[in-house]
């Protein structure tokens, strides 16, 4: 099993935590991790917006002038499209954007995404997260002191509410339950910090 440091909130080393193979050393795997995230994010789409087309409008259906000799275009009915409250041109309707990914393959990009970010230096482990009365103050510093300048996310072994507040008026810092974290968040975002207790769940639900 790899090993990674485990840090303190000044970024001093405290420690160190084995890191299961299964979840933390896979190999990367791009196509499938693409698959997946489109997956996620087309499963996430509600599909419920909708238009009126032509025949559907409540509107007169007689025509609205004589066909010729007036001088102007010929025209039909008023709930014709270049009408205003006219019907639209292939109108959207509800469908569902559902896209079925099985468990296996959820938990190999998973994996494979998370694996990555260790390669490349971009996950943390610390042994507490802790923000002075839950400060924003205090959260800023925290970012500045890891060098965590691009999109960052905090994972904590369930729901904190002095993280969430913390962090909640930072502009690209958000925060998830280990529980609940996928392969998008992952991907999306640049850095990962973790708490040791949130290891220990990831490690659980996917090994």
């Amino acid at each position: 099993m790899a090993k990674v440091k485990v840090y303190n909130m000044k970024k001093e080393a405290v420690g160190n935590v084995e890191l299961n193979d299964m979840v933390f050393n896979a190999e990367y795997n791009e196509p499938l991790i693409h698959q997946v995230v489109v997956a996620l994010h087309n499963n996430a789409r509600q599909g419920t917006k909708s238009a009126l087309t032509r025949s559907e409008v409540n509107a007169s259906k007689k025509k609205i002038r004589r066909q010729k000799g007036n001088g102007m275009a010929r025209h039909d009915e008023i709930s014709a499209p270049q009408f205003d409250g006219g019907g639209v041109v292939f109108a959207p309707k509800p469908r569902d954007f559902r896209v079925k990914i099985n468990k296996k393959m959820r938990d190999i990009a998973f994996a494979s995404a998370i694996s990555q970010k260790i390669k490349q230096d971009e996950l943390f482990v610390l042994d507490n997260i802790n923000f002075e009365n839950a400060k924003t103050k205090s959260a800023s510093e925290f970012l500045k002191t890891f060098g965590l300048n691009r999109r960052t996310i905090i994972v904590t072994d369930g729901k904190d509410e002095n993280v969430l507040r913390a962090t909640n008026n930072l502009e690209n810092v958000s925060c998830a339950d280990a529980m609940l974290l996928n392969v998008a968040q992952v991907v999306e975002n640049k850095f990962i910090v973790f708490t040791k207790n949130a290891i220990k769940k990831i490690e659980e639900a996917y090994v």
